[in-house]
C-alpha cells in the first residue's frame, strides 16, 4: 500500500466536494489538504494528481502538516511532478518537524536507506523514536528492528521486543512476524513455540511472506504445532506464490 492509500483512509466525508472545495478557495489550509487528497484518491471525481499537487502545494506552503507530509509524499513518488526524492525531504522535514508522525517515520526511512540523504542510522533512530513514541505502528516495528540489529542504537533485544509489541498491538503484520521471531529464538523474551506460532499465523493472514513461510516450517516439524503436512504445504504454496508477483 502507497503512502497515499493510507493517508485517503483518514478523509473525513462529512463536507461535501463543493464545501469543501470553497473554503479552499478561500485559502483554508485543511480544506486545501482534503481537495488535494480528493483529487489524488479520485474520490467522487476524476482522479487528477496535478490538481491534487496544487492544492497541496497552497497547503503545504501554508505549513500545513499533513499537507507538506503530502506533497512529500507526491515527489517521493512521482504523481503529479517528476519524482525527486530531494524535494521529498524538504517537506518530509517540514512536516516532521512540526509533528507529523508519518512524516517522521518516512524521515527516518530516508535516512535509514540514504534516499534523498546521506545514509545515518543515528538520524533514522531520531526520527523512527519520535514517530513511534506517538504511536506510529510502522515507526515502532521499524525502532524495535533498529534494536534487534544494533543499528544507530547498541542492541537490545528486550528494547527490541518492546517496541515490536506496541506495533503488534496495533495489529502491524511486519512486527507480528518480529515479534514472532524472537519468541522462536528466544532473543529478548522466553523461547516459546506457541507464542511463535500465534504470531506468525496472524501476519501469515495479512499476507506477511515470511510469516508464511516460518508457519509452514513450524507445521513441518511440529514446532509449537502439531505436525501437519496438509498445513505446512497450505503456507508454502502461500508463500511461493507470492515470490512469483
Amino acid at each position: 500500500m502507497g503512502l497515499f492509500a493510507i493517508c485517503f483512509a483518514l478523509l473525513v466525508y462529512a463536507q461535501d466536494f463543493e464545501t469543501i472545495k470553497r473554503a479552499a478557495e478561500q485559502g483554508d489550509a485543511n480544506a486545501q489538504t482534503r481537495l488535494g487528497m480528493i483529487y489524488g484518491q479520485g474520490s467522487g471525481v476524476t482522479r487528477d494528481y496535478a490538481e491534487a499537487m496544487r492544492w497541496l502545494r497552497k497547503a503545504a506552503e501554508q505549513g500545513n502538516a499533513l499537507g507538506q507530509f503530502l506533497l512529500g509524499a507526491m515527489y517521493a513518488e512521482g504523481l503529479g511532478v517528476t519524482q525527486n526524492d530531494e524535494e521529498a525531504i524538504k517537506w518530509f522535514r517540514k512536516a516532521a518537524e512540526q509533528g507529523e508522525m508519518n512524516a517522521q517515520n518516512n524521515l527516518g526511512t530516508r535516512y535509514y536507506k540514504g534516499i534523498g540523504v546521506a545514509q545515518n542510522d543515528t538520524e533514522a533512530v531520531k526520527w523512527y523514536r519520535k514517530a513511534a513514541e506517538q504511536g506510529n505502528a510502522v515507526a515502532q516495528d521499524n525502532l524495535g528492528a533498529m534494536y534487534d540489529n544494533g543499528r544507530g542504537v547498541p542492541q537490545d533485544f528486550v528494547e527490541a521486543a518492546k517496541w515490536f509489541r506496541k506495533a503488534v498491538e496495533q495489529g502491524n503484520a511486519s512486527a507480528q512476524f518480529n515479534l514472532g521471531t524472537m519468541y522462536f529464538a528466544g532473543r529478548g523474551v522466553t523461547q516459546n513455540y506457541a507464542e511463535a506460532e500465534k504470531l506468525f499465523r496472524k501476519s501469515a493472514e495479512q499476507g506477511h511472506q515470511s510469516a508464511q513461510f516460518n508457519l509452514a516450517a513450524m507445521y513441518a516439524k511440529g514446532q509449537g504445532v502439531p505436525k501437519n503436512e496438509a498445513e505446512a504445504e497450505k503456507w508454502l504454496r502461500k508463500s511461493t506464490e507470492q515470490g512469483k508477483r
